[in-house]
Parts: C-alpha cells; structure tokens; sequence
C-alpha cells in the first residue's frame, strides 16, 4: 500500500528540499560574503525588486495594505510592495556583514539616536527588555548594542529548515548573547535571563494565534503579550527602539526611553493597555515608513 501523500511530502521535504534549500542560501551568503558591504546590498535589493512581486507572499502584502492604507492608490501600494521586498532583498544580502553594519559612532554605518537610554538599560544594575518589529534590518539592533557594552538575548522564530537555521544563528553572531527560539523552552530560557538579570531583545509585531486581540491599524491584531507581562511582573524597563534604513547600508537607530508602566490594580488591564501602547507606536512607525516593514505576515486574523 501507498503511504498518504502527507508523510510522504513531509519526508521528502526534510530529506531533499530542506538541504537543497540550504544548499541555495549558503551558495548566495557566499556570493554576498565575498562582495563589498554596498554591494553586497544593492544586489540583494535587485534580486528583492526583480523576483519578490512575483512570490505569493506579494499577494499577503497586498491584502494587508489595501486594509491598513484604504486611501492609497493601487499605483501606492505598488511602490510600497517593491520598496518592501527591495529592503528584505538587502537584509538578507547583508547577514553576512553584520558586524561592519553594526559599527556605531563616528565612520561608522549605524547612528545611533538615544544612546544614553542604552547606556541606562546596561548600567542600571537590573534586567530590561527591549522591544521593536521588523524594520529596515531588525538584525542591526542587538549587533550595534553589543558595541554599546550592552548584550542582548535575542528572541527569535526558528525557520522550518533547520540548516538555515543555524546558518542564520552562525551569522547572527556578531550579536553575540544568547539566541532564544520561540516556544515553551524557549519561554523558560527567557525567564531565566531576565531574572538572572540579563537583556532581552524582542520583535513584537507578529501574529500569535493564542496572543490578546490589541488594536493595529484600526483592527484587532492577535498579538504576543511577553513583553508587557513579563514587564510589569519583574518590575524592569521596556525600552522601544526602532531602525531606519538610510542610505544603502546605512542606518539609524532611535531608542525611546522606557515605556510607563501602567498600574490601574489589575495585572491583565495593565498588559493590555501596555500592549495598547507599543502598537500604537509601531504603527505610528509604520506609517511614516512603510516600505521599511516586512508586510508578508498574517498579521490580522481575517
């Protein structure tokens, strides 16, 4: 007897797509390992431009614009659309270099906005999270404030593919600190930062499926509470920052100082006014930069 279709589609994924795929992402970190930072990143923002609109994510992008932005024009949206996949082509050719990005300062490629919240974050003797989505190149953050003196565990979602996924820690390792995989394990290893007094970096605009209805863009977004409650739990600060692309490789980094936290005497209000605020300020962001957010996600429940 045949096996069903299921397994069989399942097997062969993991044991001829998976390291096919890996093969194909390694042969590309080397063609833009071995290139210049700049052109490294222009050619990933060419092959985002030219094969992008024509994946099937274009069309989750689409949806997702129409419904956050009905006053723009089709010919907008377009140009958001191409703007978008020709900074995730850039992102991905710039894994690789990392650690020249994230340099800071004077010659450096990353300003940074709001340095002395970092500074307070390092140096205020407890634990602290900080929080942001995924702009321009989210992976500079946690490199630049490593230089900064400051490490930071990062929270992340696992690829399907598990070569990828430890290409993408090994190349994530210019941030040094700890990689955090989303999950129940995931989830202890958090909490066990945090209250040994450690930093955490959490990228909060995803759609969890068993997260709190928050408002985003008008509609309720099903979003992952974590940061909020562990927050208002452990007592630490919340500290937005947020990334821009500026020129090519370039980039500037603004951290805000930490949220305030809200005490109406009800622990579940607290988190949800707290979440409230954080996508009020993402989608503010957002709004002045939307090509620079990775609009692929499902991020509505509709």
């Amino acid at each position: 007897m045949a096996k069903p279709r299921g397994p069989l589609v399942s097997w062969l994924t993991r044991r001829v797509g998976y390291p096919l795929e890996a093969v194909l992402v390694h042969g590309f970190c080397g063609l833009f390992r071995a290139l210049p930072v700049d052109r490294a990143s222009a050619l990933g923002g060419w092959i985002g431009r030219t094969v992008g609109p024509r994946l099937r994510g274009t069309r989750t992008a689409r949806r997702n614009l129409e419904r956050a932005f009905p006053e723009k024009s089709p010919a907008e949206i377009d140009a958001i659309i191409l703007g978008m996949w020709d900074n995730l082509g850039r992102v991905i050719a710039e894994y690789p270099h990392l650690d020249a990005i994230g340099a800071y300062g004077p010659g450096g490629r990353t300003e940074v906005i709001g340095a002395e919240h970092i500074d307070a974050l390092r140096d205020d003797g407890k634990a602290g999270i900080l929080v942001s989505g995924h702009f321009a190149n989210w992976e500079v953050k946690p490199v630049c404030s490593r230089k900064m003196g400051l490490e930071l565990a990062v929270v992340y979602r696992a690829p399907n593919n598990p070569y990828v996924g430890r290409l993408l820690t090994e190349l994530r390792g210019a941030a040094g600190g700890t990689h955090i995989p989303k999950g129940p394990e995931g989830a202890r290893t958090l909490i066990r930062v945090l209250t040994k007094g450690g930093h955490v970096g959490m990228l909060i605009d995803q759609k969890m499926n068993d997260g709190m209805p928050v408002p985003f863009f008008g509609r309720d977004a099903m979003t992952a509470p974590a940061a909020a409650q562990l927050a208002l739990r452990l007592g630490i600060p919340l500290v937005p920052a947020r990334t821009e692309r500026l020129d090519g490789a370039r980039f500037r980094i603004t951290v805000l100082p930490p949220v305030e936290p809200p005490n109406s005497g009800d622990r579940n209000a607290d988190v949800r006014i707290l979440m409230e605020r954080l996508n009020t300020l993402l989608e503010q962001w957002i709004r002045e930069r939307p090509a620079e957010w990775l609009w692929l996600h499902r991020r509505w429940p509709d």
